[in-house]
């Protein structure tokens, strides 16, 4: 897939995940750059081995007051142009990096701003632990209730999942996604069963 994502696509693909989330025009291309980005994470892994990552997107301001550096921020320092989630060298070190324990935080216009961050999650929240996902997701979970950023995790099982408010709001599924670049599946408009984009789960209310 290639690096540098066109708005067509990403309306014909994420729109509806932008949707499920409620989000608004400013973080919407973020969103599903971060999407996007996810996606080929999950599908390609690094260094012939799954790996998984988690995304927050917006509101950084109380992200950061919410989370902390597990390591010296390697992104610490450098110009914000060098940071943006369309710039294809950027996303290549975005996929080295996610090797690393932590978070992502990312601003509304798509710069990210920190990454190896360590999310506190409410442990007094029994709904922020979901049945069969770790604590990457709770993670995901808690940040997205207390916050109102939008969370994006990969999974180590090559799934992404979408939290907004606390709640599972989509689930891709990267294989079907690469089956229907090959034209396996006609589109179809509902988040619900968006087979174009491998959206298999979306809660919209």
């Amino acid at each position: 897939m290639a690096a540098q994502v066109q708005p067509e696509f990403l309306e014909a693909t994420y729109g509806s995940v932008s949707r499920s989330t409620r989000c608004g025009e400013k973080r919407r291309r973020a969103l599903e750059s971060v999407v996007h980005l996810a996606v080929e994470l999950a599908r390609e892994g690094r260094e012939g081995r799954k790996i998984g990552t988690l995304f927050v997107i917006g509101d950084v301001e109380t992200v950061l007051a919410q989370s902390r550096s597990l390591l010296l921020d390697p992104l610490h320092g450098h110009s914000e142009d060098l940071l943006q989630v369309e710039r294809p060298e950027f996303r290549e070190t975005v996929k080295e990096l996610a090797q690393l324990d932590g978070a992502f935080v990312v601003r509304d216009d798509g710069t990210f701003l920190s990454a190896g961050r360590y999310i506190d999650v409410d442990v007094s929240a029994p709904d922020n632990f979901l049945p069969g996902l770790g604590t990457r997701h709770a993670a995901a979970a808690s940040v997205s209730r207390q916050t109102s950023a939008i969370a994006v995790v990969v999974s180590q099982s090559s799934v992404v999942r979408v939290f907004s408010g606390g709640q599972v709001r989509a689930e891709i599924i990267p294989e079907l996604f690469l089956m229907s670049k090959e034209g396996l599946f006609a589109p179809a408009a509902d988040v619900r069963q968006m087979p174009k984009a491998g959206v298999t789960l979306a809660v919209a209310d």
